[in-house]
Formats: C-alpha cells, structure tokens, sequence
C-alpha cells in the first residue's frame, strides 16, 4: 500500500477498526497539522488509548511505526493542503470552507486516478466493450452511480442495465453468463447484498468488476477486477463515510475510454441526443 497516502488507508480500513482504533482514527483526521509535533503517548492520551494501541494502529495501515505516520501525513499535508486549507466547515467563514471542502474532493479524485492500473483497465475496458449485456450493481445511496453508469455505456451501444429495487437487480444478476460483466459499486465493499450478486455473476461464469474504498473488502476480494476510489468524508464527518465523487469519476474514466473503442459510438450518443432533444424544447 506504499502508493496509497495515510489519510486514504485510514479512511479505506476505518470500518474494520477496533473501536480503540477508531478513537485513533478519528483524532488523526480530524487533527493532522497537530501529528507532526506529537510523542505517541501524546498521540494515544488525546484519543483516549494506550501507546501500545497506537503502534499497533500504525502497523496496521501498513506503516513501519508512528513515526514514518507522522512523516507521511506531513508530507500529505504539504503536497495538498498548503498552510490555509484544513478540514473545517464552518457556517461563521463560508468562503474558507468551500475552498476546504474543494481542496479535499480535488485530493480524492487525484487518489483515485493515480491508484488505477492502466494495464488492468485496459483488460476491463476490453471486457466492458465486448459484453453482451453490463449490469451495473448497488445498493442504497450508491445507486444513483450505477444508473448513471447504465445510461452512459446504453448511449454508446453496449447493453446496460441498473435499477432501484434489490430483488429485481438479483433476478436480472441470475441471468448473466460467460459474455457479460457486472460492475458491483459499493462504498465500504462490504455490503452483504451487492456481495452476493458477485457471487451469483462468477458462478455463472460473467467478469465482475468492484469499485470500492477497499480492495481487500468481500466485495474486493471476491471480484475478478477492483478498482479503488479514495474517499476524505471522514475528514468532514466523524462516523459517516461517503463520496459518490470517486465512484461517479471512475464511471465517467471507464465512458471516456470506451468512446475510442466502441465503432460508431458517437454516432450512438448523437442518436441519443436527437431522440431526447425532443423534451428539451
């Protein structure tokens, strides 16, 4: 994981932490300026944990110890943020908190590019321009990205589909085969439900593709191909961790891509337009 910043392994890992680990966590992402100047006693005191829970931490995100954390979030800190943007929203100074909220969704997308393997995507972008039918998966707030996802490749002439109700997008997964793919999009990539249309897709012999914050989740492992988006919600919100930015990105990359594989593809999207033209008048 040494191509993945600090900030992003624990936002990544952060649903698999210890609630002691959480503490740590959360202190670290809500304060990272104030890391640099800390002992890792300071460190555990202010989480409210022990030094032992601290190195303990550090080696889990796959550091060496506290202090190659600290050296990673300072440099982090310098190559983002500068010294006048933080992780504060604040209703008493508007103007400094969009730039802090900018700031941090232009971090994520920069992460999410350069933590895609171009040989990988090429092997997916093939599959994607080849499938009989591509059925985009999610669940919950998620669902809005894979419906996009669907009516973006539907416009370039590959069969797509995506949809709202749970039981209807597991009944279509079941007639999936060799020529399809399935596109599983899941923030955590542990969610029970999307899981098991992976499993359903692979058994039938289709590729499957997940796009999450983890690739060591269930969903990450279990997937023929991931792709990992970064996510800096955490930053914002203690508990809660969401971004549909990374996720969309990564939908408009793979649609940006196949627009130079797929024969006559803009002559499919300028049918489209015309078709909807209509209601736009």
């Amino acid at each position: 994981m040494d191509d993945i910043s600090i900030t992003n392994r624990i936002s990544m890992q952060y649903d698999q932490f210890l609630e002691s680990e959480k503490k740590i966590a959360r202190y670290i992402l809500n304060n990272p300026q104030a890391i640099a100047d800390m002992t890792i006693s300071q460190l555990a005191q202010n989480s409210g944990v022990s030094d032992a829970s601290v190195s303990r931490f550090c080696k889990k995100i796959g550091t060496k110890g506290f202090h190659q954390l600290k050296i990673g979030l300072a440099m982090e800190l310098v190559d983002t943020f500068g010294e006048e943007v933080s992780n504060d929203i604040s209703l008493d100074n508007i103007g400094q908190s969009l730039q802090n909220i900018l700031a941090n969704k232009i971090e994520e997308l920069k992460e999410t590019v350069n933590m895609i393997d171009p040989k990988l995507l090429d092997t997916i972008l093939m599959d994607i321009s080849r499938a009989r039918c591509v059925q985009l998966i999610a669940v919950g707030n998620t669902i809005p990205v894979a419906i996009d996802g669907a009516f973006k490749f539907n416009e370039l002439g590959i069969p797509s589909v995506a949809g709202t109700i749970w039981e209807t997008q597991l009944a279509y997964t079941h007639t999936l085969g060799r020529n399809d793919v399935l596109i599983a999009i899941s923030n955590s990539g542990e969610s029970t439900k999307v899981y098991e249309a992976v499993k359903i897709a692979k058994a039938n012999g289709a590729r499957t593709l997940g796009i999450t914050n983890n690739p060591h989740s269930a969903i990450g492992e279990e997937a023929d191909y991931h792709i990992t988006t970064a996510t800096r919600e955490k930053l914002f919100l203690d508990e809660f961790c969401f971004s549909r930015v990374s996720a969309t990105t990564v939908i408009e990359i793979l649609f940006l891509f196949l627009t130079r594989i797929i024969r006559d593809s803009h002559k499919h999207m300028a049918d489209c337009e015309e078709m909807f033209a209509i209601d736009k008048r």
